[in-house]
């Protein structure tokens, strides 16, 4: 089977762009009998080293689509043709899209296609996701012509499968997962010079502890309210050496983000010397910081997954997370749970994780016992097995 892939978002640096690249290369790692083809732009094209195994079709367009698809800009008709042109001068089977973040029609007659969503937040909270209303129906728009054109829709956990069948009224059939997982790097390291450098480059003192975040900035990550909840725990004797770690792209993020609201924030609360706003870090540095935290936090209200959370686990760190959307799936009994909505809840959870050394050990352990259930390998197999199922759909008399 000849297998297009959209590989526009290759660059991305929050959980879609990650997803790409490691499924993708988890994908053309196995000994299988396809063929693939990635359609990419050449703006992405000159910043990316490909696996060996594909073969790259460059599509000239004036502005990467990672970047003309973000909150902040939009795609020209003659960009989103420029795509489509290009697979159209391939023979392709069957047509895999990683995000629908990045789709563009696909015109080849006969060519089936798998459709990537990864949840529904831009759909349950537009308020929180884009500037404004035409943005917000753009994205609806958009999302309902790839959703229409797909023959399959994945998904990355149960919980955004459930919420994907109910919104749209879909067969279950129409929609399968393929779960993510931590990428071999993010592994318990030893405490020593490496962690401690990694840590001063970014503004945390190991002499100190911290608690981490990491993630996008946009509002439904409610870090408003982590911010308030921490400066009531900073405030305690016993938490004077307790720092915030929030990490995160601070200026190219795609998303809608409010970070001036939250530096406003902390100055409001007067916790400015007690927060580090790192910026982005890499996966070099963010496994140290993940092996140093007191805990990782998450306090969304929603996500489709929750990558950080099992990256976090696989690095053997403490997790204290929502009791919604997918991270208590995804977490198990690895974490502490709480009501986003509840700060008091938020509160609580951090009083026990930073106090209990019983409790944070217990969790370290069961966070790396947690982790083994994620491969990006079982990932791949997962996703080629309904591309299989649906080029068969499409063959049957």
């Amino acid at each position: 089977m000849r297998i297009g892939i959209d590989a526009c978002c290759w660059t991305n640096r929050r959980g879609f762009g990650r997803f790409t690249r490691e499924l993708l290369t988890a994908m053309l790692a196995l000994e299988d009998a396809h063929d693939y083809v990635f359609f990419v732009d050449a703006h992405t094209a000159g910043q990316c080293t490909f696996p060996a195994r594909a073969d790259v079709v460059i599509a000239e367009v004036g502005q990467a689509p990672v970047a003309a698809a973000s909150a902040q800009s939009r795609r020209t008709l003659r960009d989103l043709w420029a795509m489509s042109r290009a697979v159209l001068s391939r023979e392709i089977d069957l047509f895999f899209f990683p995000a629908v973040y990045t789709y563009f029609p696909v015109l080849n007659a006969g060519t089936r296609i798998v459709v990537t969503v990864h949840d529904l937040i831009a759909d349950r909270f537009p308020a929180l996701t884009f500037e404004n209303r035409t943005r917000s129906l753009l994205w609806r728009w958009k999302e309902g012509v790839a959703r229409g054109q797909a023959d399959r829709l994945l998904t990355v956990s149960e919980h955004s499968r459930r919420r994907i069948l109910e919104r749209f009224r879909l067969p279950p059939g129409r929609v399968a997962v393929v779960t993510e997982a931590a990428a071999p790097r993010f592994r318990p390291l030893p405490d020593g010079p490496d962690r401690h450098a990694a840590l001063w480059r970014h503004g945390l003192d190991p002499g100190r502890r911290f608690l981490l975040h990491v993630g996008g900035f946009s509002p439904h990550k409610n870090l408003l309210a982590l911010l308030s909840v921490f400066a009531r725990l900073a405030g305690r004797p016993t938490n004077a050496d307790v720092d915030l770690a929030l990490v995160g792209d601070l200026e190219n993020d795609a998303f809608h983000t409010h970070v001036p609201a939250l530096r406003c924030r902390v100055e409001e609360l007067g916790i400015q010397p007690r927060v580090r706003f790192t910026g982005f870090v890499p996966d070099g540095d963010l496994v140290h910081l993940y092996g140093a935290a007191a805990a990782v936090v998450l306090p969304s209200f929603e996500e489709g997954f929750g990558l950080p959370a099992v990256e976090a686990m696989a690095c053997g760190a403490a997790v204290a997370a929502s009791r919604a959307g997918s991270l208590p799936e995804v977490v198990g009994d690895a974490g502490l749970f709480f009501d986003p909505h509840q700060p008091d809840e938020i509160l609580r959870a951090l009083t026990v994780v930073l106090g209990d050394e019983g409790v944070r050990n217990e969790l370290r352990t069961r966070s790396l016992a947690r982790a083994r259930d994620y491969a990006w390998p079982t990932a791949a197999r997962q996703a080629l097995a309904v591309f299989a199922e649906v080029a068969q759909a499409g063959s049957d008399p």
